[in-house]
């Protein structure tokens, strides 16, 4: 039986008492220094805790009661052969001097003199998440050029914890974290105050994707397809040189690419607005040429317009251009219906209502925002109340409005000497609605005839902003990540940067890092487990026989992946030393906190190593995972898990292979079985296999079920969505090879 207690050592010539931790075991006693120093008055001995008198007096006793946590712990599962005084003491003082480093936070923290000759590439970070983009870009430098962080959004507290710990706390940054919804209407305001006046370089992110997913169910109306369009006005604002954004595959063939299109679409009709008057003027004398289109030519300077208006200049500028065509249908409805029928006809009702809904899209674009919102919150998904909510959506999407007044026109069958009017009204609703891109493509039969295609291209040469050919598939694994996980990317070049169609891959196949060298070093944990040290496996005596096979797997590499056995290091030892570069000489220890509270008044849990926790498995559980990782295939496994009662509901299984790399690393740890033990994966073995270092903590709750799910993002899904750090990195070289 031990005893564990703290005692008041010598006071110091500041009349500080250090706090020392005693511990008793049969004949001997252990003495080490907590680093924590406080004034007699301050210290309870019979509760033997620091009184609230104390300032830090939450930070110190909740570090007295971790480190009497972990000494109990080590005696209660350590081997009795184990207990040196020595070992205890080691154990101890890792703890303590991990704390010690931390005491001085500095929240910014200026990089070495070197860099002051080098050139800053500034970029933001939206959707971050955990900040698997901001990993990567901060790990990457090219000649005399390296990333300067300005800021992060996302939606969830808890990225926001993650964020700030990292980066602020951790890394001494000054990075801006903006928490807000990126589709509510003061959102654009709030983000450009944050940056300031400073220029942006590079935008990245990824908009959440999980309704574009072959994994998983494809939604209508998923509020989480709408955030394109608002990720694009970031960029139009901001005109940054480039921007990436990363999605699932999924996307590439998601409503028979017609998506991928419509993203296409949309980039390629981001516009330059100092030269965008040379089209206006182009329009504008083609108008002259054309005097039999000239309504549907002014319909399309009209939509034109649009793309260089302010939120508030845009709504006028389409309620006078539905005002004209309702003027127009004014002076046209006595010619092909008498008075009668222009009262009472539904048809004529359909047109006149669709035009006021047209004048009123902000209104109803705010009414979806709401209703997809409902949607989400309630669950709407494969049920009666579903399609009824997407028919309403798709009701009041200016695309039906358009369609609708479009059969109206054709029930009421108009005289054939009245036919080219509505046929101008219904093509100038269709220009209406149309993106840039399906302005050009329109204007593209009145150029070719007037024989001016020469000059049409050398204008939208001048006013596209951005070039793109196609989105492409990056593999993590072909950047050094041990996982098998595709992400589709676009890349935005503005037109004065070169172009970027692909990221070159840093290793070969047959260089992949595997999962067993990933991971291997983390073995020490067991059912219902956490470990803040870490502990040397002994692959002679765990792998016995095959010791040889498993040593073969690892091998000395360079950050990236690519094999070094001269110079390298092993991939295990890249994420404990950690991957950034020089610049964060004054990187503080790795800490975890629970929550703000927490980070403000500076209660870490400061340890060598975070978020080493295996989950709570029952007999059962264990049984059953047991039989599958004997199997190696869940599939396989069924019909014997069947046979002795451990068959489960559960979807899927994943076996990780010690050889091969994963796949693709998802958000909840229990879909993964270790590739040695019948055991879900802890959350620092899936950031492992992510590529985030060791010293990248994950703050928070380490998992949450059901509907705190919506407000809460736990650990496990931040490591799950987040972007792979060395693929991000890969990406952020290339561009800084490109840039100018």
């Amino acid at each position: 039986m031990i005893n564990v207690k703290f005692y008041l050592d010598k006071a110091d010539k500041n009349h500080k008492y250090p706090i020392h931790l005693v511990l008793h075991q049969k004949n001997s006693k252990i003495k080490v220094a907590t680093g924590e120093k406080i004034l007699k008055k301050d210290w309870d001995n019979k509760n033997q805790f620091v009184k609230d008198s104390e300032y830090s007096h939450k930070s110190i006793n909740k570090f007295l009661h971790f480190l009497k946590q972990e000494v109990e712990k080590y005696f209660e599962t350590e081997l009795h052969s184990n207990f040196t005084d020595k070992k205890i003491k080691e154990k101890i003082t890792s703890l303590v001097n991990s704390r010690r480093e931390n005491t001085n936070i500095n929240i910014v923290s200026e990089p070495p003199a070197e860099y002051e000759t080098k050139s800053k590439v500034t970029f933001v970070d939206l959707f971050a998440g955990a900040g698997g983009f901001s990993e990567g870009f901060l790990q990457a430098e090219y000649g005399n050029k390296y990333y300067d962080f300005r800021l992060a959004s996302d939606i969830n507290e808890n990225c926001e914890l993650t964020h700030l710990a990292r980066y602020n706390y951790q890394l001494g940054l000054d990075a801006e974290f903006l928490r807000q919804d990126i589709t509510e209407p003061d959102f654009l305001d709030n983000f450009l105050k944050k940056i300031g006046q400073k220029e942006v370089d590079i935008v990245c992110g990824g908009p959440p994707c999980q309704s574009f997913s072959l994994a998983g169910k494809r939604k209508k109306f998923d509020k989480k397809d709408d955030l394109f369009a608002h990720y694009l006005k970031v960029i139009r604002q901001l005109r940054p040189k480039y921007f990436v954004m990363e999605n699932v595959k999924g996307i590439l063939t998601k409503e028979q690419g017609k998506i991928k299109e419509m993203i296409l679409q949309e980039i390629r009709s981001i516009v330059d607005l100092k030269e965008f008057s040379l089209l206006i003027h182009f329009v504008a004398q083609l108008k002259k040429t054309e005097i039999e289109n000239s309504f549907i030519l002014e319909c399309y300077n009209l939509r034109l317009q649009f793309e260089k208006a302010t939120d508030k200049e845009l709504d006028a500028l389409k309620n006078s251009y539905i005002n004209n065509l309702e003027n127009k249908f004014r002076l046209l409805t006595p010619k092909i219906v008498d008075y009668k029928t222009s009262k009472t006809d539904k048809n004529i009702s359909t047109i006149r209502h669709g035009f006021n809904l047209l004048k009123r899209v902000k209104e109803l674009e705010y009414i979806r925002k709401r209703v997809i919102n409902e949607k989400a919150f309630s669950n709407l998904d494969n049920d009666f109340f579903a399609d009824d909510f997407d028919s309403f959506l798709t009701s009041i999407e200016s695309e039906t409005i358009i369609e609708k007044i479009h059969n109206a026109f054709n029930n009421l069958k108009p005289n054939a000497a009245f036919a080219g009017d509505v046929e101008q009204i219904i093509t100038a609703l269709e220009i209406f609605d149309y993106s840039f891109d399906e302005c050009v493509k329109g204007l593209n039969s009145f150029v070719v005839k007037s024989n001016k295609e020469n000059e049409f291209e050398i204008i939208l040469s001048k006013i596209r902003l951005y070039n793109i050919k196609q989105p492409f598939v990056a593999l993590a694994s072909n950047y050094g990540v041990p996982q098998n996980r595709e992400r589709v990317l676009f890349i935005g070049c503005r037109k004065d940067q070169k172009l970027i169609n692909d990221i070159p891959a840093t290793v070969k196949q047959s260089e992949k890092v595997n999962v067993f060298e990933a991971i291997y070093d983390l073995d020490f944990v067991g059912n219902d487990d956490e470990k803040f040290n870490y502990e040397k496996i002994d692959l002679k005596t765990k792998y016995n026989g095959s010791t040889a096979k498993m040593k073969a797997l690892i091998q000395k590499r360079n950050i990236d992946g690519k094999p070094n056995e001269n110079d390298g290091l092993s991939y295990s030892e890249w994420s404990k030393r950690g991957r950034l570069n020089g610049r964060f000489i004054n990187t503080k220890n790795p800490f975890y906190v629970r929550n703000f509270e927490e980070l403000e008044n500076l209660e870490h849990q400061i340890t060598p190593l975070n978020n080493h926790k295996t989950s709570k498995h029952s007999h059962k559980v264990s049984d059953r995972l047991e039989v599958i990782l004997k199997n190696g295939n869940y599939e396989i496994a069924k019909s014997e898990l069947a046979q002795i009662g451990l068959d489960s509901e559960k979807r899927s299984y994943n076996v990780l292979k010690a050889d091969l790399q994963s796949p693709t690393i998802m958000t909840i740890a229990d879909d993964f079985i270790h590739y040695s033990n019948p055991r879900a994966l802890t959350v620092r073995e899936m950031a492992r296999i992510q590529s985030f270092d060791d010293s990248f903590v994950f703050q928070g709750k380490r998992n949450t079920g059901g509907n705190e799910r919506k407000n809460n993002v736990p650990q496990c899904t931040l490591v799950g969505n987040a972007v792979p750090p060395l693929m991000a990195r890969a990406i952020a070289l290339e561009i800084l090879k490109n840039i100018e």
